[in-house]
């Protein structure tokens, strides 16, 4: 399972990367997305694919019994899910009001304005 998920990994980042680098800033905005899940799935497939179960120690024991999941990488999915709305959300209302005043979606067009 780790392969196809290394291979949908580097698909996500070529994709993300090649839309990061066309002109419009419509697909500059989709290459985010695709640049910010493929980071999620990195960082939730490098803790492994194997199930476990919670990380509760029962009372007596000095460690859990069998083989758990680890919490941490969840964690950090979770957050990074949360910071990247944060930041489309952002970038969402900066082309917007971008758009309004240059009233062009190209970014050659929008740099050679000095509004």
């Amino acid at each position: 399972m780790e392969p196809v998920m290394a291979v949908a990994i580097g698909l996500l980042y070529a994709s993300a990367i090649f839309l990061m680098l066309r002109r419009s800033i419509v697909k500059l905005v989709i290459g985010l997305m695709l640049l910010s899940n493929a980071a999620n799935l990195l960082i939730f497939t490098s803790a492994g694919m194997t199930r476990g179960a919670p990380p509760l120690i029962p009372e007596g024991l000095a460690a859990p019994l069998g083989p758990v999941a680890d919490p941490l990488p969840q964690a950090v999915v979770l957050t990074a899910i949360v910071i990247a709305f944060g930041v489309l959300a952002f970038a969402v209302v900066l082309i917007r009001r971008a758009y309004e005043i240059v009233k062009a979606d190209d970014l050659d067009k929008m740099k050679e304005t000095d509004t």
